[in-house]
């Protein structure tokens, strides 16, 4: 197998560029093609798109404009097939706009919950210069459904912006999703995917710096039941000086054949001067039978750099915490559920959208429960 690196890695706008894949490519070695193989093909989907609904406040402009509209597309290119597919065959996409200078406190909602068989979606969020808001995409329902997304986000100068992007599927829709991430000068990004249902679901994220001073988290949660196939893959390209990004990404798993993959690229190319980045991937192995694939990949061609570094962890329960909560007169099943949310607390305070973090707690909990009435076997 040829190894190609990030910054050589094609992208293109043009399906028949993009051939469609076997399951040896670097790209695809992890995902299981029998399940995805027919995202490839564009006779596979409705003519309509998924449809989508949007609860904003007034001075957040929403528009659902055709193909032509010159705004889209300028946030990078599709770098994979079901990315490529999904552009070429959308109608209508959504923009959902910032304007400059507006401070948005109430949280702008996206609602993804009617996709019927098999469907393309297009959403672009812009926040322009000096803007600041939260945007929260909830998926949600869609039993048998096949969602293949674009999401553009495209944050200006100085700009604000959070997008919390929420995969709660019924557990036999496939979903692929690629987000292309734009930062101006001094802007402040946080990107947060959390993918908590579905039986396929594959989310890309690739970021672009246009100016010196961005600064980008990204954060990340799953929780995968027997059988799911979830999948997040990450991709932060350094191409401009005295930037910084943090990405931190922790799942748990539970139940036989429950499967997670994470992929974390970073490239710093030689103009990046003062980067300072740091990758980190945790998983929690609750029950026999689960499987997580972590790889973290730096790619460094400056030697003027602030710091980088990445790291990767797979283990099974702690058995000194579970020894000191029972030692106190935890039960077992308590003990562990205990580890699991102290696992999980601290990347969620870090969310900072009170409502998404209460809700998210109560979905783990509720996760938990499900294994302990099932009774898995814990490892």
């Amino acid at each position: 197998m040829v190894h190609v690196t990030r910054a050589d890695r094609f992208t293109s706008f043009d399906l028949a560029e993009h051939p469609v894949p076997h399951g040896r490519e670097e790209d695809w070695r992890f995902t299981p093609m029998r399940r995805i193989r027919h995202l490839f093909d564009p006779e596979t989907y409705a003519g309509e798109d998924a449809a989508l609904r949007v609860d904003a406040s007034a001075e957040v402009s929403v528009e659902t404009v055709g193909r032509d509209d010159e705004r889209l597309g300028t946030v990078l290119a599709p770098g994979d097939r079901t990315a490529a597919v999904a552009w070429n065959g959308f109608t209508e996409a959504t923009i959902v706009t910032i304007p400059k200078a507006a401070a948005v406190n109430t949280p702008i909602v996206i609602t993804i919950d009617e996709v019927e068989g098999a469907r393309n979606q297009h959403l672009m969020i812009r926040a322009e210069e000096l803007a600041s808001a939260t945007v929260i995409i909830n998926h949600t329902g869609s039993a048998q459904a096949v969602l293949n997304q674009s999401v553009e986000i495209e944050a200006g100068d100085a700009a604000q912006l959070t997008v919390v992007s929420v995969q709660e599927w019924d557990d036999t829709t496939v979903h692929a999703s690629n987000h292309r991430v734009a930062l101006g000068r001094d802007t402040v990004l946080r990107h947060i995917v959390v993918t908590l249902g579905g039986d396929l679901v594959r989310v890309n994220a690739e970021t672009d710096f246009r100016g010196p001073g961005g600064q980008l988290t990204m954060l990340g949660l799953y929780f995968v039941d027997a059988g799911q196939h979830l999948e997040h893959r990450v991709f932060v390209d350094h191409s401009e000086p005295n930037c910084y990004s943090r990405v931190t990404y922790k799942g748990a798993l539970q139940g036989k054949d429950a499967h997670s993959v994470w992929i974390g690229d970073c490239l710093i190319r030689e103009a990046a001067d003062g980067t300072d980045t740091y990758e980190l991937n945790r998983n929690l192995v609750l029950t026999e039978g689960a499987k997580a694939d972590s790889v973290p990949n730096l790619e460094i061609e400056n030697g003027e750099i602030a710091g980088a570094g990445h790291a990767s962890a797979t283990g099974r329960f702690d058995d000194e915490q579970l020894f000191y909560l029972m030692s106190r007169g935890i039960s077992e099943a308590d003990a562990r559920r205990l580890v699991v949310r102290g696992f999980f607390a601290e990347l969620i305070e870090q969310i900072g959208v009170p409502a998404v973090q209460d809700h998210l707690m109560a979905a783990i909990e509720a996760e938990l429960e499900r294994a302990s009435a099932a009774g898995a076997q814990t490892v």
